[in-house]
């Protein structure tokens, strides 16, 4: 089956199509959608090197208009809706937390946070709903994953056949090591929201955490 999933995803890597595809799927990876676009960058990339960067760039740009969209949940519909998406997505425990750390540190934890396995839509959502400025937000965001994304571009535009051959004979090992990665980002997430002694005191108190006036 991954095989086949592989070999699909290969195919339509060249598609016309493909590159709204990777767009739709960044946009919704930040709001809402549990599913990294790293795998479909990197399938991508692997059918045409020449594109990596620029696939990159696209994944780079969508993940921040996502952002946005995350951010506008927090900061309009938390209760009708965020809520309800963190809950859903195992993340409603570490909300209270990663409040007090926006608030506490701003920029620094979207830079820190944004560029690790914890998902993003986490921090988009909270940042919403504190009402964090928003440019500092938006640049922020952009610096995270445009790391996070150009450089995964950069590494295929210079190493395409080595990493293609490598994944044509290791699948199965490179798909195992991507669920651990994703599932490790969620529990580091959750890990966030019960960590004593390695917070300020303000983050300790998730009773202080409440919207902003």
């Amino acid at each position: 089956m991954l095989r086949r999933l592989y070999e699909w995803t290969m195919a339509k890597a060249s598609d016309p199509r493909a590159e709204w595809w990777l767009a739709a799927f960044s946009f919704m990876e930040s709001s809402f959608f549990p599913i990294p676009p790293h795998p479909l960058l990197g399938l991508m990339c692997l059918a045409e090197p020449k594109k990596a960067m620029r696939f990159a760039l696209i994944t780079t740009i969508s993940s921040v208009i996502g952002g946005l969209f995350g951010y506008a949940i927090g900061y309009f519909v938390f209760e009708a809706l965020g809520a309800q998406i963190l809950d859903v997505l195992g993340l409603a425990q570490s909300f209270p937390k990663a409040a007090c750390y926006l608030r506490e540190y701003g920029v620094e934890i979207i830079l820190i946070k944004g560029a690790t396995p914890i998902p993003f839509k986490l921090l988009t959502i909270t940042a919403g709903f504190i009402a964090m400025p928003l440019v500092p937000f938006v640049l922020a965001s952009m610096a995270s994953r445009g790391f996070q994304f150009l450089l995964v571009g950069g590494l295929f535009r210079l190493f395409g056949a080595p990493i293609k051959r490598f994944i044509d004979k290791y699948l199965a090992l490179v798909s195992a090591g991507f669920v651990v990665l994703v599932v490790g980002g969620f529990i580091l997430a959750a890990y966030m929201s019960g960590t004593p002694g390695k917070t300020s005191a303000k983050c300790e108190n998730p009773a202080a955490i409440s919207a902003p006036a």
